[in-house]
């Protein structure tokens, strides 16, 4: 793909690995330029140049996504790099944080949680919109079937209280942009081979609210877990005009799991 002007850009936050990794060559694929939003900024440039190698144009933005300035900095930066054409951004940045029973867990670990997860997503999005405006758009945040349609994972109150706040931010941010031309949807992934399981801790005293329940072949009806391609398709789709008319709907991707 040759790079000019008039290309898109995409912003893509935790897009140094797993799903908003391939969200980002995906995105690229299409036509974007995407600017990778990243803590760590070596996972950004390893995105950046599969992104090259493909004929895209990728752009590494070091930046922590709970923090105020540097996010308001990173969208200037991709500005100052190169223009101000932001058309889809995937609020994608998260972790699982600390599973701990409710009784037992740290208030600094739940505020943890809820600081990336939750206020990270409220940053993106505000710092996006003015960019937005001016053109119409896309915004994809990535919640999960956990605190949406599934509530069976034990320890997993403050990352399921954080993914739940996601989509109610999602329906309300979609209702207040819509007249700007502004399209909000939520991806509620179920298991997805990544390597957020990094960013899991399990404190012993879990087992003690551990609900035993016996799933149809691992949990998952269709077999097997997801893969990042199949989350990142998806991706795709919502950051493109062929879903010009979806606003305000979270989107399952996880093969039935979470009906059971």
């Amino acid at each position: 793909m040759e790079e000019t002007k008039g290309n898109p850009i995409a912003i893509v936050t935790g897009g140094g690995s797993g799903i908003g990794k391939q969200s980002a060559i995906q995105l690229a694929k299409q036509g974007y330029r995407v600017a990778v939003f990243e803590l760590n900024e070596k996972s950004a440039l390893e995105t950046v140049e599969q992104i090259e190698m493909a004929g895209g144009k990728g752009l590494a933005v070091e930046v922590d996504v709970q923090k105020e300035e540097e996010v308001k900095a990173a969208f200037k930066q991709v500005e100052h790099e190169w223009d101000d054409q932001i058309t889809a951004v995937f609020a994608n940045a998260g972790i699982n944080g600390v599973f701990s029973a409710i009784e037992h867990m740290e208030v600094s670990d739940w505020d943890q949680t809820l600081q990336i997860n939750l206020r990270g997503t409220f940053l993106t999005t505000k710092f996006a919109i003015p960019y937005l405006k001016k053109q119409g758009g896309s915004i994809v945040i990535t919640s999960s079937i956990n605190g949406n349609r599934r509530y069976t994972g034990a320890g997993m109150s403050a990352y399921s209280a954080s993914k739940a706040a996601q989509v109610a931010f999602m329906k309300m941010a979609a209702v207040e942009l819509g007249r700007f031309k502004i399209r909000v949807n939520a991806i509620c992934p179920g298991a997805i081979e990544t390597n957020i399981g990094d960013n899991t801790h399990i404190r012993d005293n879990v087992e003690e609210i551990r609900t035993h329940i016996d799933y149809v072949d691992g949990g998952i009806p269709l077999g097997d877990q997801g893969q990042p391609q199949q989350v990142a398709d998806l991706v795709g789709f919502l950051c493109s005009d062929h879903s010009s008319h979806i606003s305000g709907t979270e989107i399952y991707v996880d093969g039935a799991q979470s009906l059971l």
